[in-house]
């Protein structure tokens, strides 16, 4: 019983503590915000990362290209005490689809969408493509903001779409740099006017999108190479207003299309000062306010919260290195108004018709149109690769050289083996005969033998002249053995014994192949080596006989 009393008593002091270090921990927590910087390869992603940071660039950065770069920092306030935010920053290497589906692995719409801002970077030296990389990332934004479509990410969906427009119908321009905007007419009255025409018809999701033109610095600088690194690019400068005209017309079309996705528009440069303003821009954008709620049984729309990050920055279109359209601010009167004859509506026909997957090919589109002001595409086409080499298949190749070397005799692998028809022209042709010899160009192999035999002069005489008979010059024949291992004539006094055995009856027969002269000599030590045998045998076996007649008559 006590125990259970002891349990009871504990148990509210642990829900106790719970709840206290849940208060402390929810009042002292940071709010988290983050940042997905979108663009192609030498855009300025990594000037636009290092300056959202609040970080210098560095110059001589490591050559290291993750597939998902990621880096933060803490937002702090002016006087750099406490810390109001924890910005991170992704950053995407290139279009790749490889790249971009791991975006929704580490970036879950359903958890991220309430607080990520994408940014799109285009830089200057590429003007022709701006408006096929718009419709690129655009495509992309809506896609991942989908996600699986479940029911969870369709509210959190909405609400974001609801919170993007209470931030466009209540925008209010800053009368000066340091003053706070002032409420518009609309919200001192309670009411708040439509929005108007082309304005944030697409972005069903409500992504906050900032559109950032680096490398602004290169568009009056009076470089005429087209296509190159610096200047417009295909956009070779003109004279007189035509130079203007062409840049306005390009802001012209970018803020058409950005006014249909509630996007804001930025021209940036190395310089610090526009890095800075775009920085204020995106935490201003990240901690808008959501969208009020109505207030039961009354007409008027309450005012929003206050951004804890106030923008104090006034639009400008005037300064081609430091454009400054903010969402909210833009409409189709004050994009025709920088330039005469620019028809905001046909453009944002053009834009749908490139959307429009089944559309009339009759009809151009966006991307055709601006080709007339910025030109064809100027990137450096890649160097085609050399021709691949096909091998000769292998039996082709061997049928092609097997002709050739038929008809060829000295590539004949059995002509190493044949006697030639001319002994004096023995070159190629396979020689056998003693190394102690004077000379390798042996004319016949029974010349070699005979040599080995230790014969004399005669029978190299003899060899040398086959018309020669078979005698000596004393008439008597050559000398032969037999069966018992002597010679069947009497030797010269003067003569040397034979090293080895002569070959018998081996005459120079005209015609005959060495391969022919070794088979009849070899054979013909076998055949004496045998007969020999056999008379050593028969005389053996006579002599024992003789011996026991004589034991048995003694």
């Amino acid at each position: 019983m006590s125990t259970t009393v002891e349990a009871v008593d504990t148990e509210p002091v642990e829900n106790l503590w719970s709840s206290i270090l849940d208060s402390v921990s929810s009042t002292r927590s940071i709010p988290s915000k983050q940042v997905l910087i979108l663009g192609e390869k030498s855009s300025g992603r990594s000037t636009i990362a290092a300056g959202l940071l609040g970080r210098q660039l560095d110059t001589k950065p490591e050559k290291t290209d993750f597939a998902l770069g990621y880096d933060w920092a803490d937002v702090k306030d002016d006087a750099d005490e406490d810390t109001l935010a924890r910005l991170s920053v992704y950053t995407v290497p290139s279009s790749s689809p490889t790249y971009l589906s791991l975006l929704p692995v580490f970036l879950p719409p359903r958890t991220s969408l309430p607080h990520t801002l994408v940014m799109i970077i285009m830089d200057w030296t590429r003007p022709w493509s701006f408006v096929e990389q718009l419709e690129l990332w655009l495509t992309w934004i809506e896609t991942w903001a989908k996600g699986d479509g479940a029911r969870e990410l369709e509210i959190v969906r909405e609400e974001s779409r609801e919170r993007l427009q209470s931030h466009l119908q209540h925008y209010t321009e800053p009368s000066s740099s340091t003053d706070p905007p002032l409420p518009t007419t609309s919200a001192l009255s309670g009411t708040l006017l439509p929005l108007g025409p082309g304005t944030l018809t697409h972005n069903a999701s409500g992504v906050p999108v900032v559109v950032v033109c680096t490398k602004a610095d290169l568009i009056d600088e009076g470089h005429d190479i087209v296509g190159g690194s610096g200047g417009m690019g295909g956009m070779v400068k003109g004279k007189g207003g035509e130079w203007e005209e062409r840049t306005d017309g390009v802001m012209q079309v970018l803020r058409t299309i950005c006014l249909k996705y509630g996007a804001g528009l930025f021209y940036t440069t190395q310089q610090p000062q526009t890095l800075s303003t775009l920085r204020h821009y995106v935490l201003h954008l990240l901690f808008a306010p959501p969208a009020p709620s109505p207030i039961f049984g009354s007409t008027d729309v309450p005012a929003p919260a206050r951004n804890p990050f106030p923008f104090f920055h006034k639009p400008n279109t005037l300064d081609r290195d430091r454009i400054l359209v903010p969402a909210g601010w833009d409409s189709w009167g004050k994009i025709t108004v920088l330039r005469e004859g620019f028809d905001a509506k046909a453009w944002g026909e053009a834009w749908e018709r490139d959307l429009d997957e089944e559309r009339d090919d009759n009809n151009i589109g966006a991307k055709e149109m601006f080709m007339s002001i910025v030109g064809t595409n100027q990137d450096a086409k890649p160097t085609p690769l050399p021709q691949l080499i096909s091998p000769t298949p292998e039996q082709q190749f061997l049928a092609i050289h097997y002709e050739s070397n038929a008809k060829s005799s000295d590539r004949d692998p059995r002509q190493t083996f044949r006697t030639p028809a001319d002994p004096s022209n023995l070159t190629g042709a396979g020689v056998v005969g003693p190394l102690e010899s004077s000379s390798f160009n042996l004319p016949t192999v029974e010349r070699a033998l005979v040599e080995m035999e230790g014969g004399g002069s005669n029978e190299r005489n003899i060899e040398r002249d086959p018309r020669r008979s078979s005698t000596d010059p004393a008439g008597r024949p050559p000398s032969t053995l037999s069966s018992t291992g002597t010679s069947s004539t009497h030797a010269h006094p003067h003569a040397r014994p034979p090293a080895s055995p002569s070959i018998p009856n081996a005459p120079v027969v005209a015609g005959q192949s060495q391969h022919d002269v070794l088979q009849n000599f070899f054979q013909s030590l076998l055949s004496s080596r045998d007969r020999t045998t056999s008379t050593g045998s028969g005389t053996g076996s006579g002599t024992g006989t003789g011996a026991g007649q004589s034991e048995g008559n003694a």
